[in-house]
């Protein structure tokens, strides 16, 4: 049974320790998981009852009131399906979307200044998530290595896309015209 990456997140976070929606949202929020995947505060209840149908969590016991907390657990099989997916993810070498590349393929509508003010614009963005998943990093406290693991890859991805920035936005600005001819030559 295959997971989403959301799906997998959600699983592993119960895992991790038996809990309800609420307390998932916390652990997101306070992780900085959504840095690194697509898991909306609404979907949450969504990916829950997901993986409830499909016998990977279960909670125990009905709650006492029909508005009180329902607290999953994993089931055998879910600890099973999510090793599995763990190591897949892990192991085998996707290729993701990244609409940089995109945008950078289509260099051709854009002047020299336009792609450098983006440039500039998306390297101050990326300092600010650089920041921010370091906040995240420290208010944790001592941090199981899974948690290491998660900011170590996350930084350092987003430490090698800074320096592809800084060596980018570095153009000389005595030679506009030079940057443009250059830019229509790559064309």
């Amino acid at each position: 049974m295959e997971l989403t990456p959301a799906e997998l997140t959600v699983l592993g976070l119960v895992i991790e320790r038996p809990q309800h929606g609420y307390d998932l949202e916390q652990v997101i929020e306070q992780r900085g998981i959504r840095q690194w995947t697509d898991i909306g505060f609404s979907s949450i209840y969504y990916l829950l009852a997901k993986l409830e149908r499909r016998g990977l969590l279960h909670v125990p016991e009905a709650p006492a009131a029909a508005k009180s907390r329902r607290v999953f657990h994993p089931t055998d099989e879910g600890r099973r399906v999510a090793a599995r997916n763990a190591l897949a993810f892990i192991a085998e070498a996707h290729p993701h979307p990244q609409p940089l590349l995109v945008g950078v393929a289509n260099l051709t509508m854009l002047t020299a200044q336009q792609y450098e003010q983006a440039l500039r614009t998306r390297l101050a963005q990326l300092e600010a998530r650089i920041a921010a998943v370091q906040a995240a990093q420290h208010a944790q406290g001592p941090l199981r290595r899974a948690a290491r693991e998660v900011f170590s890859y996350s930084l350092s991805i987003m430490d090698a896309e800074r320096q592809w920035l800084a060596t980018r936005v570095q153009v000389s600005h005595d030679q506009p015209d030079r940057r443009q001819d250059r830019l229509q030559e790559d064309a």
